[in-house]
């Protein structure tokens, strides 16, 4: 589960990359689906229309974003559930299109996964 990793849509796919899955809800501008070898569009795991756009990569709206993100990551259980049973299994590298590699949805994703998993375990 430790192995949730985070990689821009327009990096290339390595042969260690593991199962790709988009996070996106929207499809990435200017990528054709051969170029992305992804292996699962999880839109459900993307933030809300209304939310994304509230957020607006706004970083003064950070903190509160990441609040309603996982309130809303809390009524996707069965996209969550996908995307642990894939990171139970090897290396996961969310894919995602923000220009923002320190501040976008995948980083909170990623922080939700991780959070719920070690919940889990206890």
């Amino acid at each position: 589960m430790n192995d949730i990793r985070l990689k821009r849509v327009y990096e290339a796919a390595e042969p260690d990359d593991g199962y790709r899955v988009l996070v996106d809800r929207l499809w990435p501008r200017g990528i054709s689906k051969e170029r992305m070898q992804m292996d699962l569009w999880m839109k459900d795991a993307a933030p809300s229309t209304a939310l994304r756009t509230w957020f607006s990569h706004d970083r003064s709206k950070w903190e509160n974003f990441k609040h309603r993100y996982f309130l809303e990551l809390d009524a996707q259980s069965e996209a969550v559930k996908i995307l642990h049973e894939k990171a139970a299994k090897g290396r996961l590298p969310l894919l995602f299109a923000a220009q923002d590699v320190e501040c976008n949805h995948a980083i909170v994703l990623r922080e939700y996964l991780i959070s719920r998993s070690m919940n889990q375990n206890k």
